[in-house]
């Protein structure tokens, strides 16, 4: 089976802290949990339409101190703090312990896996398209600025025979990175054909530790280097020495800079050419990836200019001076005369 850890769970003791801080004895210890487990029962079940997140609960002798953490602040608190006061009252007969309510407003409820997995659900208890519902989601919260999202659904999608799950993500996740502050939130929807339960995981980006003086976030984080090499920028940190040494063309050996042959039509030994650089044909030529020059040449040792157009040499022709010689007559030679033969012939 799948050995799962929950991610606030890991992380608790180096970048989170414990949603209940209270000290007891062993003796104690199982009615203060027993306490916890029903004050966060009855919060979740009177004020569950109001958008909670988190409850923080601080205990000590006689005093109960709970954060509620909501996106409608408004409900929670009712008109003229009737809602509150009520609550209050609920949780002191049920510790019979003075009892101090504190609520806070999430600003960005698009940033909170809990509030996430819940409209997940809601929506798909309204019979919303399960697939549109998690990409909307999904969206909103890249939007919002989170560095990844993870979205997974289980359960008989779209009112099928078989279960199934479908799952979506985008960004970085790094659930075994404990420095990432990775949110995580869980809701089950209730329709008619059964239920589904929705896991959100949003990725919050890095917290480092207090007086941590080294690389700044974007040399740090592994990701933004991504990003940068992927728009042409300038990349730092870690895989600074890995990208400079791609695109540099280094002196080998002390002989000069290693340029790579531009391309040339000709066909070489082997027939004709048929891209850059030397022909490649049946008689033999440079291989297919043979225009990249690894070694220099002695000839390319200097570096000289390369230039698109070749100068042209004009052959010099040696003039030689005409002297005008008068031009001797012929003799005439006196042709012999006919035969009578050759008349009659």
């Amino acid at each position: 089976m799948g050995q799962k850890v929950h991610p606030g769970g890991l992380r608790v003791g180096v970048i989170h802290d414990w949603k209940s801080n209270w000290y007891t004895t062993n003796k104690d210890f199982k009615d203060a949990l027993l306490e916890d487990i029903k004050i966060r029962e009855h919060i979740n079940r009177k004020l569950g339409h109001a958008g909670l997140s988190d409850i923080l609960i601080r205990k000590d002798k006689q005093r109960i101190t709970i954060d509620i953490y909501t996106a409608r602040p408004g409900i929670v608190i009712g008109k003229s703090g009737v809602e509150v006061d009520a609550l209050r009252k609920d949780v002191h007969g049920m510790t019979h312990k003075n009892v101090h309510i504190n609520i806070n407003e999430i600003k960005r409820p698009e940033l909170d896996a809990k509030l996430v997995a819940q409209s997940i659900a809601e929506q798909l208890e309204n019979r919303v398209s399960f697939r549109r519902a998690m990409k909307r989601s999904l969206a909103s919260a890249m939007r919002s600025g989170a560095h990844g999202v993870r979205i997974k659904c289980g359960g008989r999608l779209g009112g099928g025979e078989m279960s199934r799950v479908e799952a979506y993500s985008e960004g970085r996740v790094p659930l075994h990175t404990i420095r990432a502050d990775i949110d995580y939130g869980f809701a089950e929807a209730k329709t008619t054909f059964g239920r589904i339960g929705v896991k959100v995981w949003i990725n919050k980006g890095e917290i480092m530790p207090e007086g941590y003086e080294g690389a700044s976030m974007k040399d740090s984080r592994l990701g933004e280097q991504d990003q940068a090499r992927r728009r042409g920028g300038a990349s730092e940190g870690l895989s600074a020495s890995r990208e400079s040494g791609r695109g540099r063309q280094a002196d080998r050996e002390g002989l000069g800079p290693v340029r790579r042959r531009r391309g040339g039509g000709g066909g070489g030994p082997g027939g004709p050419g048929r891209g850059r650089g030397r022909g490649r044909g049946a008689g033999g030529g440079p291989p297919r990836g043979g225009d990249r020059v690894d070694q220099p040449r002695a000839e390319e040792s200097t570096p000289r200019a390369e230039t698109s157009e070749q100068p042209v040499i004009e052959p010099q022709v040696e003039q030689v001076e005409q002297v005008d010689t008068p031009v001797t007559e012929a003799p005439e030679t006196p042709t012999p005369a006919a035969t009578p033969e050759e008349k009659t012939d």
